[in-house]
């Protein structure tokens, strides 16, 4: 299914959490995808921060269609290319380079590029965007920041990412423009090198426990 922007963000309103994932091996994506689904959180960003990120969300695709994959930290038009060859649905981006978000548009692929300041939110709503990535979220002056930026820019739908944590989440999700937060804690590297999957079921629980 190709889902529009509007899509996109409803479905993660929904769903309220972003688990942002950076793998060493591929292969490892499908049992942490089933073991986000299983437990209620059918969707992941997955970071080209590794080299391992182009062929996970390839055989993320092909395995299980219904999860949502965004690619993340995307920084150049070449990642851009091979996250949308790979089946990606979106693209994330940690900051606003007009070069990605016209490509991105131009190749018809939904992206939510990074902003912290009224310049660069003023440069996506330049190019007709609205939905955005606050990053780094908790550096960047946090709940209060993003409260502030909201006075002018009432139309911004926004997912924080960055420093976001069990202590934290709920104050951001209390903002009704913060659609989701995105979030590492609960798919460290450490925990996915390991293969613990039981313990990443336990505190995928405990998170949305506590934003539902």
């Amino acid at each position: 299914m190709k889902y529009t922007t509007a899509q996109i963000v409803e479905k993660l309103r929904a769903l309220k959490v972003v688990p942002v994932i950076a793998l060493d091996r591929a292969d490892d994506i499908l049992p942490l995808a089933k073991t986000l689904s299983e437990n209620g959180l059918p969707v992941v960003e997955i970071t080209f921060r590794s080299e391992a990120a182009e062929e996970a969300i390839r055989l993320l695709r092909q395995h299980n269609p219904e999860i949502l994959i965004a690619a993340g930290t995307v920084l150049t038009p070449e990642q851009v290319v091979r996250a949308k060859q790979a089946g990606a649905d979106c693209i994330v981006t940690p900051g606003f380079n007009p070069n990605i978000v016209r490509l991105c548009q131009q190749l018809g692929i939904p992206v939510t590029p990074g902003i912290n300041n009224p310049m660069s939110i003023e440069a996506a709503l330049e190019m007709g965007i609205t939905a955005v990535k606050f990053f780094p979220a908790e550096a960047s002056g946090g709940v209060k920041m993003i409260k502030a930026l909201l006075g002018p820019y009432s139309q911004l739908e926004i997912m924080p990412t960055g420093g976001i944590s069990p202590a934290n989440i709920k104050d951001y999700l209390a903002i009704p423009n913060v659609i989701a937060c995105g979030g590492s804690w609960f798919v460290e590297k450490s925990l996915i090198s390991n293969q613990n999957w039981d313990e990443i079921g336990r505190l995928v629980r405990e998170v949305l426990d506590l934003v539902k």
